[in-house]
């Protein structure tokens, strides 16, 4: 389609109207001290923190579009701010240095997305106390003379600070102000010698005086800051002619000794200029007191002798010595003045000697006693020492050298002579036994001279023995062991005992004493100890001895040692059985027991081992090996076993049973064991024949009840007998003692009769009737001594047994038997007829009836 230019002209006028209705957009300018808008007279502290947020740039536009920001730099300046495209938040991002760069230029825009408004801006730097004062032109060195007066100013120091304003004046001050000469004008910075202060040179040569420089303090930060800065200020002094000469060295002293050459030089004497900056030349004279005997070089100040010393008339000299100061015109100047000493002296050519009763001697010899009395002076020496030189020379020192604290030499210090004294310093150390000899140096050194001369003489003291040592045992005690079979004179230990004394005092002679010392004797000087000839060792009887030993020598000085003897056991002793005739009855399932002593004193001597050596029949009992105890086999349970290996039916065993010890060589005892066996229902038929048969195998438990009843009877007999004796005592007679013996009636005859325990004529209980001896007829309150106590009563000997008539009766199969020694004291008696449970009854009640009364008499 094509259009015309009419067409074409209404489409431009149109366009344009669009554009000038899009206006641009633009900043406001909201003035000094705002932080948003176009930045206009904005300015920002220095030490503003890198990362703040410092404006805001605000605009906006006609059209009421959206906006957005832009900040720029120049390319060789630092890009300080960034911009929040958005929201015109500008952002410090460099550290800011207003010394370096008060003002930064920027260029800031704005823009709607057609238009863009740029306008350039400058920020001002403003100042914050980051600077400290500087010195400038350091180092500060000043050279003033020593005369300078007071109150001049001798220099200005200058410090700079880049802050303004407070921050950049700047004040000076000293440290040490007390303690120093010097004073600083605090605006100006002029050093000053303080009013009344004087420079010395020869006191300090230079003074280092500190200077600080501060400024006005500012605010950084956020805080009020003070910034200062020191320098040193080195004021040298120069020196002016102003002090007379010094004298070095003083006082002089000097020495002019017989064989000095005249010419010689006695001393030199020493001066200075006191202005030791610049010095002048100094010339040396004597002034008065030297009588032409000495002369004075003018230019080194050396002092000669002119004289021979044969011919100086005096001992002492004082010389008065002037120095004078020349100037650079070659005028006399300062003048001083100084004493000078000059003594004639001995010449030092004899060192000190020593001298006995012949003449010069360098050894002495002295015998003595050891141990001599603290302070005692050795008189056996005559000692003179000398030193032939005069004065000075002639002092000496004595001492004596060896070993320590044993004497000491009287006088220490000496003037050309004196008579030496040795005096005992430690008599413990002066011992015979530790030094046959001792051996010193006298030695005598020169004090105050250079030559120090010395001489030295020996003394040797031989020391004479005296009996001051008791003799000592090598051990406080000895420990013997002997076989107790050792033959009398047996040798049993030797003790040894030594006195370090020579000659008779050191002879040691032994000797023993104490309880245990009978079987012993101890030869006199060997110390050999032994037992007595007829002496019998008995380790059973006394297995241990102790005793002392004593050494002592011819003066009766002595010491003790204890002496220990230990009998060693010997198997001497062969075990023994009991000695009476032993029966045994062993109910069925219990084993019954023998015992068997060996009287050796240690193990395993007394230890006893039991065997069975023969049974008839054989394999029917055990026996424990350590506690002698016999058991059936554990095969045999019952008495119908027993029965039918019983040779005659009749339930009785014979053993040979044998004790043996385990020492070496052994010794072994037999015995013969006849053994009753019966069954425990039989034996619960009767009281009576149960308690027999319970105390067969427990003797103490029958032993107890007998004791019991005898002790009742013995009370009641003391008791009868004491009412009798107060009863004749009231009627003064003495009348005889009465005892009316009782047999004690028959028990009834029980239910179930037991045959089998019927005695002849009697019960069992009735053959234990109790007899009493007749009291002593004399016993009364006239008697001399003290009747005897009362005797228990011995029981009676057992009746025979009554032979069995008719039927013969219903019995208890037992096994009867007694445990014979080897080598018995004697024969038992043969057995009763009757029934085999009686007899063992009878026969083993009847030995512990006759021990109980045994026992019963050594009690009472």
């Amino acid at each position: 389609m094509r259009r015309g230019p009419r067409t074409v002209l209404a489409l431009g006028l149109m366009c344009l109207c669009l554009a000038q209705a899009n206006f641009a957009p633009h900043f406001f300018d909201n003035g000094l001290g705002s932080t948003n808008g176009n930045m206009a007279l904005f300015s920002l502290p220095e030490d503003t923190p890198v990362g703040s947020h410092v404006y805001t740039l605000n605009g906006t536009d006609p059209e009421g579009d959206p906006v957005s920001y832009h900040i720029s730099f120049d390319p060789s300046s630092r890009s300080v701010f960034s911009v929040d495209p958005s929201f015109g938040n500008i952002t410090l991002v460099e550290e800011l240095d207003r010394e370096r760069e008060d003002e930064i230029e920027a260029i800031i825009s704005i823009s709607d997305g057609l238009n863009l408004v740029a306008e350039k801006v400058v920020i001002l730097v403003t100042d914050a106390n980051d600077e400290a004062p500087r010195f400038i032109q350091e180092p500060y060195i000043v050279q003033i003379p020593e005369d300078t007066p007071a109150g001049s100013s001798i220099f200005k120091v200058h410090a700079v600070d880049k802050d303004t304003g407070s921050g950049g004046s700047v004040t000076y001050f000293l440290q040490n102000m007390q303690s120093t000469k010097f004073a600083v004008d605090h605006h100006s910075g002029v050093l000053r010698l303080r009013a009344g202060n004087t420079l010395d040179y020869e006191k300090a040569r230079a003074h280092f005086v500190t200077v600080v420089a501060k400024d006005g303090g500012g605010r950084l930060r956020g805080a009020d800051v003070v910034f200062s800065a020191t320098t040193m200020v080195t004021v040298n002094v120069e020196d002016v002619q102003d002090t007379a000469p010094v004298f070095v060295g003083i006082p002089y002293y000097g020495y002019v000794y017989e064989d000095t050459v005249p010419g010689s030089e006695v001393l030199t004497v020493v001066a200075m200029d006191g202005d030791r900056g610049k010095p002048n030349r100094i010339l040396y004279s004597l002034m008065n007191g030297s009588d032409e005997a000495f002369e004075i070089n003018e230019t080194s100040g050396a002092i000669s002798v002119t004289q021979s010393p044969a011919q100086l008339r005096r001992e002492v000299y004082e010389l008065h010595v002037q120095v004078t100061e020349v100037s650079s015109a070659g005028s006399p100047a300062a003048q001083a003045m100084a004493p000078v000493t000059i003594r004639i002296v001995d010449l030092n050519n004899h060192p000190p000697t020593f001298y006995g009763e012949s003449g010069p001697q360098n050894r002495f010899e002295l015998s003595m006693y050891e141990h001599p009395p603290q302070g005692e002076i050795l008189r056996g020496l005559k000692i003179t020492v000398n030193d032939s030189d005069q004065g000075a020379n002639a002092k000496f020192n004595l001492r004596l050298v060896g070993p320590g604290g044993i004497f000491r030499v009287v006088p220490q210090t000496v003037l050309n002579e004196a008579q030496v004294t040795i005096i005992v310093e430690n008599s413990a150390a002066i011992d015979f036994e530790k030094f046959k000899v001792l051996t010193f140096k006298l030695l005598a050194i020169e004090v105050n001279t250079p030559e120090k001369f010395s001489s030295t003489a020996d003394v040797v003291i031989q020391l004479l023995d005296t009996n001051d040592n008791v003799p000592k045992f090598t051990s406080h005690y000895y420990i013997a062991r002997i076989p107790e079979n050792a033959p009398g004179g047996s040798n049993v230990v030797a003790v040894t005992a030594v006195d370090p004394d020579t000659g008779p005092w050191g002879e040691v002679k032994y000797s023993i004493y104490g309880s245990g010392a009978d079987l012993f004797l101890i030869h006199p000087s060997t110390g050999i100890i032994y037992t007595q000839p007829w002496a019998s060792l008995d380790a059973e009887a006394t297995a241990r001895f102790n005793f002392y030993v004593k050494a002592e020598d011819m003066e009766g000085r002595y010491s003790l040692a204890e002496v220990f003897v230990t009998l060693l056991d010997v198997n001497d002793h062969y075990p023994q059985f009991g000695k009476r005739i032993q029966e045994k009855t062993m109910v069925l399932g219990s084993p019954v027991k023998i015992e068997a002593t060996d009287q050796d004193a240690e193990e395993p001597n007394n230890l006893v081992d039991y065997s069975i050596t023969r049974s008839e029949p054989a394999n029917v009992f055990d026996i424990d090996a350590h506690t002698g105890e016999i058991r059936l086999k554990n095969s045999i349970r019952s008495l119908d076993a027993l029965h039918n290996i019983t040779p005659n039916g009749d339930y009785t065993w014979s053993l040979e049973v044998q004790a043996k010890d385990r020492g070496s060589p052994s010794f072994s005892t037999t015995a013969l064991l006849k053994i009753d066996i019966t069954d425990t229902e039989m034996m619960s038929r009767s009281p009576i024949d149960a308690f027999l048969m319970q105390t067969k195998d427990n003797p103490m438990k029958a032993v107890g009840v007998l004791a019991g009843i005898m002790a009742i009877i013995v009370a009641i007999t003391v008791l009868i007998s004491t009412a009798t004796f107060w009863r004749n005592k009231k009627s003064n007679k003495v009348l005889p003692v009465r005892r009316v013996l009782r047999k004690r009636p028959s028990p009834a005859p029980r239910a179930v009769g037991i045959e089998w325990l019927k005695f002849n004529k009697t019960k069992a209980a009735a053959k234990f009737v109790l007899k009493e001896d007749p009291p002593n007829e004399n016993c009364n309150n006239n008697s001399l001594g003290t009747p005897p106590p009362p005797r228990a009563p011995a029981p009676p000997p057992p009746p025979g047994m009554a032979p069995s008539s008719g039927t013969a009766p219903w019995t208890v199969p037992t096994v009867s038997g007694s445990l014979t020694p080897s080598q018995p004291q004697w024969s038992p008696k043969p057995k009763a007829l009757g029934s085999p449970v009686q007899s063992a009854l009878v026969s083993e009640l009847r030995q512990k009836f006759e021990k109980k009364s045994v026992a019963s008499k050594a009690y009472f």
